[in-house]
């Protein structure tokens, strides 16, 4: 999107809503991999990263993507989802989350946010099921868990896939009724997570699948390398290399994980400065807005954010669109989020359920603020401040 001040605060320092964040270490590990003379998929930098969140998370085997939408593809492939199947998606999520299950012709189901929050209403999903109902994906919003223990009894009870879309989750827990921490993404049969500019942690464009069940792993490394049989060949384990199932390119370049892995190291520290930005929001916000009226984010019980995103939600369109253009004034970039994907051109005459009240109001009144790990606060409330 175009974003042009007005005249009158060309002079004011301009807060993005985004900004990415440099360690400072991200170009040694880069001359690093480049000396080592491997710059394709599954280096030593790719290994390092993967090996870090099996060990960090416990998830069980990680393979690194050029993005959250590829591992979802990936996910759709490795689950051998297609036409006859039914996938329910949540309707206020980014297009990648139902796209990868829309490109095997997956009949898409749009499920509704919960009244408090963004993520899936958890209580609303069963009557949704059907005999052709294959999967179920959610969408941990804004890095806040969704309602876990629930849905993966749900899901264990109807015998369908769990995959859990964690685009924005790392380092997010869900605490479960027997009061133990556990990550996001450790919950679904696979999981996928982003490590686009927006995210925490973060590597220009990436991603990463999880799979957690122990089952699809010979399968989920084939489909990672092509639909090849490339890892048994190079550990001797087959006399030739050939094309054995669909797969494709989904492994990120060397220069990718090199620069993510510089963000690893920092991720503790990265963490916390997001943290402290979201509880000045929360702190100060209605002080120095005093335009603002409505609510600010909800985090459950079950759920240990990991400082993702500072988001308002309006009373009404018409309020939220106005305090775009006022935040505009200041110098502040805010942004809407979501259309809702049963509302959109694509698939709006395919969606024959009925009104998704809760996602429609999350499409029409929420904004976010600008939250990165180098967030000015006072040059913000400066801004906020001015006359």
């Amino acid at each position: 999107m175009s974003w042009i001040l007005p005249q009158k605060f060309i002079d004011m320092q301009a807060i993005p809503f985004n900004q990415p964040h440099v360690t400072g270490s991200e170009w040694v590990h880069i001359q690093e991999a480049i000396a080592q003379g491997k710059l394709s998929a599954n280096g030593s930098y790719t290994k390092k990263c993967q090996q870090f969140f099996e060990s960090t998370f416990g998830f069980n085997k990680v393979y690194l993507t050029h993005s959250c939408t590829q591992a979802l593809e990936m996910a759709a492939l490795l689950l051998d989802l297609g036409p006859a199947d039914e996938v329910i998606v949540p309707s206020f999520a980014y297009v990648s989350t139902a796209n990868a299950f829309a490109l095997r012709g997956c009949r898409l189901v749009f499920a509704d946010s919960r009244l408090d929050y963004p993520g899936i209403d958890e209580v609303g999903i069963e009557k949704l099921i059907t005999s052709r109902t294959k999967a179920l994906v959610i969408v941990h919003y804004a890095g806040i868990a969704c309602h876990m223990d629930p849905i993966v009894a749900l899901c264990k009870r109807h015998g369908i896939y769990l995959i859990e879309d964690a685009a924005a989750a790392l380092n997010g827990f869900y605490l479960n009724g027997d009061g133990k921490r556990l990550p996001l993404g450790s919950f679904g049969t696979l999981a996928t997570f982003s490590f686009h500019e927006t995210k925490n942690i973060a590597c220009g464009e990436g991603g990463m699948l999880v799979v957690n069940d122990p089952d699809l792993l010979a399968k989920a490394d084939t489909v990672w390398n092509r639909g090849t049989n490339r890892s048994d060949f190079e550990r001797g384990l087959s006399t030739h290399y050939e094309w054995v199932s669909l797969g494709s390119a989904f492994g990120p370049s060397e220069i990718n994980a090199a620069w993510l892995w510089a963000q690893l190291q920092k991720l503790e520290q990265i963490q916390k400065k997001r943290q402290e930005i979201w509880y000045w929001y929360q702190a100060n916000l209605r002080r120095i807005l005093p335009v603002f009226d409505g609510e600010f984010p909800s985090v459950p019980p079950f759920s240990q954010q990991n400082y993702h995103s500072f988001y308002l939600v309006e009373g009404s369109r018409a309020k939220r669109e106005a305090l775009i253009r006022y935040l505009h004034s200041k110098g502040i970039q805010s942004v809407s989020h979501y259309r809702c994907l049963h509302r959109s051109r694509y698939v709006s005459n395919r969606h024959t359920g009925a009104a998704l009240v809760h996602a429609e109001k999350y499409q029409d009144r929420l904004l976010r603020l600008p939250f990165y790990a180098d967030l000015d606060i006072a040059q913000l409330e400066q801004n906020l401040l001015s006359a």
